[in-house]
């Protein structure tokens, strides 16, 4: 019998200290990052953010364990970036990152929200979504440790 997922991450982390450095439709970065999801067979269904942060929003294929695939996100992203000089104040990401699940029905409100990053942070700072988001998911945690 073959493996059947269907499960739907929500994966965001922000830059080291939250500092702004990154552009926040970043193409060149986006791109990077998709085709590392591609070469690791996980299909992305939206990636974007702001100036300290990014959420993607992907399916991992069943070989792929999340915490390793971020580890790989990050380590290349992070090389690519410093490499090619594309965020010249980027100093790295955060050590962590959240990692959220969705039933498949969410995925088109999921997409929305992620495109609309800009708008969205308008009003609301990326540690307040952060622990909205934490909140939402009933995942118990102390302020101290998300700054």
């Amino acid at each position: 019998m073959s493996t059947h997922t269907q499960i739907i991450y929500q994966i965001v982390f922000s830059t080291k200290n939250r500092e702004i450095t990154l552009e926040p439709k970043s193409k060149e970065l986006y791109r990077y990052i998709s085709g590392i999801l591609k070469n690791k067979q996980c299909h992305l269904y939206q990636i974007g953010g702001t100036g300290n942060h990014i959420h993607i929003i992907t399916h991992l294929h069943p070989a792929i364990s999340l915490a390793g695939l971020v580890k790989d996100i990050k380590l290349a992203s992070s090389i690519h970036i410093k490499t090619n000089d594309i965020f010249q104040n980027f100093k790295g990401w955060q050590s962590g990152y959240g990692a959220f699940t969705y039933h498949s029905n969410e995925k088109e409100k999921l997409i929305n929200y992620v495109e609309n990053q800009e708008n969205h942070h308008r009003t609301k700072s990326f540690t307040e979504e952060y622990i909205d988001l934490l909140n939402e998911h009933r995942i118990i945690f102390e302020k101290k440790y998300l700054f």
